[in-house]
């Protein structure tokens, strides 16, 4: 298992910490934005894979913005899975 940090773009969370375990995500915590609803979206999708995280969350909007911090975790776990895989082989 490996945690990671990342950093998010357009939204009011500032960063984005949980652990990946393969491709299973989990122990997720956003840091800054609306704590009632990240925690509640934090623990719905704990457990989840990236790709049933990209699947639900992709894509997400907040308002006008074109992005929302739904959409930065789905973008954050398939950006940290990916370099996980790369750095295997």
């Amino acid at each position: 298992m490996t945690h990671h940090v990342s950093r998010t773009q357009m939204v009011c969370a500032r960063e984005i910490e949980f652990d990946l375990d393969g491709d299973v995500v989990s122990n997720i915590r956003f840091i800054g934005g609306c704590n009632g609803n990240l925690k509640a979206i934090s623990k719905l999708v704990d457990g989840w894979t990236v790709e049933k995280i990209e699947s639900y969350l992709l894509g997400n909007t907040c308002g006008m913005k074109p992005t929302s911090c739904a959409d930065q975790l789905a973008k954050a776990v398939r950006r940290e899975y990916e370099a996980s895989v790369k750095a295997v082989r």
